[in-house]
């Protein structure tokens, strides 16, 4: 089982693409499997991301605490960043 950190920045990196582009099934689908593990298998609810000019805030519920991560936001961004830089690298596959 990958750590909580791992699973909430792959899910946050996945999850700004797909805010940006909601119409891409594959960048959907991987959100969703991501946010399943965060639930299913990490056991966090009430998830909610907040971010500033420097970081992205997580805040959760774990074992009846609330919790937060934070990431910087270049790393989180990368994703996106790259898929804006080179569109045609990134077919956009609706369903």
């Amino acid at each position: 089982m990958k750590s909580l950190q791992d699973t909430l920045y792959n899910w946050l990196t996945i999850k700004v693409v797909v805010d940006e582009r909601p119409d891409d099934s594959a960048a959907v689908d991987t959100e969703k499997m991501f946010y399943d593990m965060l639930v299913e298998d990490q056991g966090i609810q009430n998830i909610e991301v907040t971010t500033d000019a420097v970081m992205y805030y997580v805040h959760y519920d774990l074992d009846g605490e609330r919790k937060s991560n934070r990431f910087p936001r270049e790393l989180i961004e990368v994703m996106l960043n790259q898929i804006n830089e080179s569109p045609e690298r990134y077919a956009n596959y609706p369903e």
